[in-house]
């Protein structure tokens, strides 16, 4: 076993809670609009989606029990300086749009608890009061703090749970859409949406953290058998939570497939004057086209469909959502700029610098737009999420496949090729064909030289993790370390 440095004593108090990792983030849920093949097509996506979290999830953490860093760390000892910068800058963009997610979501759950009476801009301004009232537990007590998100997530699973029994969907069909994949008559929307559903499930800086959460186990890294058995624990804790995770995604997914798949905007309308929830009629206009639903409109068919307790229910659980999840990029984000730039900020300071950036573009679109410009730019950040993963996904498959790091846990060649070229596949797929889509000069250049730029910084992420599989013959120079590793000094450390 290689001597990596044991983990220091960290205070308990200081210890991310579990929970963390359980349950979705707020507003990433990935429901299928009603425009398109109705969610049971889609449910194998969200099965497959979450295997593959499972997978990156388990390398996360056995670099991060094998070599007692993270994957922040890691990247900071082997790439250069530019790549280095750019990958923590790709991070960072993915958590800053996890937390307008959580944002959104909020928003929208305030303003359908108080039944329109709080305005979706001021639900995005109440979120900061509510960051920070987490900040204050968080300093008041683990033990609290892990208790309430405790109670979140039961919260979460309780009310998606009820809905899903409301509403009633078959069930022999919902086992047909987990387990036989198929989707007859898709294309570029409904890849788009399956992005959306991998983009929601697979956070690329919940692979950072969850490499980060492990380090505060005391583990003896000088013994194989202490390192399996950590190993074997830490799985087993990561399918629990995504099992979790799973259920609540498909109670969601499942609801908006049976109840609102080719509703049309007056029969909605119609339903909704007749209700007792009848102040919402107005926002489903008398045609006869299809609604286009989102997590807003979704909550309020099911208050027009199945009571007001339906809504509030629905409401609850958005809101449950965001507040879970609230913390969860204000450690990921503390631990990226730790590993990658070597800078520490108290949680109070990181909170402050995501939620800034996360707060303004959503409040304008709030305060300016309506709701349906607000859940559009969710489902765009559910892509951006997609878009973003493989900058995490090849840097943990590259170290995770070093053997002079890893020693006999090192990744086998197979399971690095099925998942780079499944990431990787889709995501080149998506740029390739979104391309033409655009219309104007103006659009195809800067984005040309964007989307070449991206692939090309994904080309190289590839390169050197070929390296790092064996292929000796691409090493040169500085990148030779990704072949041979790092050699440790007489201290057991890098």
């Amino acid at each position: 076993m290689p001597q990596h440095p044991r983990p220091s004593s960290v205070p308990t108090a200081s210890l991310p809670p579990p929970w963390l990792n359980w349950g979705p983030d707020p507003a990433q849920y990935p429901v299928p609009t009603a425009s398109l093949p109705p969610a049971p097509q889609l449910l194998w996506v969200l099965l497959w989606a979450t295997v593959l979290g499972l997978l990156c999830q388990r390398l996360a953490i056995r670099l991060g029990v094998v070599t007692g860093k993270d994957l922040g760390e890691i990247c900071y000892l082997y790439y250069p300086k530019v790549p280095r910068v750019l990958l923590w800058l790709m991070i960072e963009i993915a958590i800053i749009g996890s937390d307008m997610q959580e944002v959104i979501g909020t928003a929208i759950a305030f303003s359908l608890l108080s039944a329109g009476r709080i305005p979706l801009w001021g639900g995005v301004l109440i979120t900061i009061v509510d960051t920070l009232f987490f900040l204050f537990l968080d300093k008041y007590g683990l033990r609290k703090l892990e208790a309430f998100f405790g109670l979140l997530i039961t919260i979460m699973a309780l009310t998606f749970g009820y809905e899903y029994v409301v509403v009633r969907p078959g069930q022999v069909e919902v086992l047909k859409g987990i387990f036989l994949p198929s989707c007859p008559g898709c294309g570029r929307k409904e890849l788009l949406q399956a992005m959306g559903i991998v983009g929601a499930i697979i956070m690329p800086h919940n692979i950072f953290l969850h490499s980060s959460l492990v380090k505060t186990r005391v583990i003896d890294r000088s013994k194989k058998e202490a390192v399996q058995e950590a190993n074997m624990y830490f799985l087993i804790e990561s399918c629990l939570a995504l099992f979790v995770s799973f259920l609540i995604n498909l109670f969601v997914m499942a609801v908006f497939g049976e109840a609102f798949y080719h509703q049309r905007n007056e029969d909605v309308h119609s339903k909704c004057v007749n209700s007792s929830v009848s102040h919402y009629a107005s926002i489903f206009p008398t045609n006869n086209k299809t609604v286009s639903v989102d997590i807003y409109q979704g909550g309020v068919i099911l208050g027009c469909y199945f009571g007001a307790v339906a809504l509030y229910i629905w409401g609850i659980g958005i809101l449950a959502a965001g507040q879970s999840s609230t913390m969860t990029g204000t450690y990921a984000g503390q631990f990226v700029m730790e590993g990658f730039l070597q800078l520490r900020w108290s949680r109070f300071t990181r909170v402050l610098f995501t939620r800034s950036f996360a707060i303004l573009p959503t409040v304008l679109v709030a305060a300016f737009k309506d709701v349906t410009h607000l859940t559009g730019m969710n489902d765009l950040l559910n892509v951006l999420q997609s878009i973003l993963l493989p900058f995490a996904v090849l840097p943990v498959l590259t170290f995770t496949s070093l053997h002079p790091l890893m020693q006999d846990f090192s990744n086998r060649k197979v399971l690095m090729t099925l998942i780079t070229g499944l990431v990787c596949a889709i995501n080149i797929y998506f740029v390739v064909d979104f391309l033409p889509t655009l219309h104007g000069l103006e659009y195809h250049i800067p984005l040309g030289l964007l989307l070449a730029a991206y692939v090309a910084f994904v080309a190289y992420l590839i390169w050197t993790c070929s390296i790092a599989h064996g292929a000796r013959f691409l090493a040169r120079g500085y990148h030779s370390r990704f072949n041979f590793g790092l050699a440790l000094d007489p201290t057991g450390t890098w």
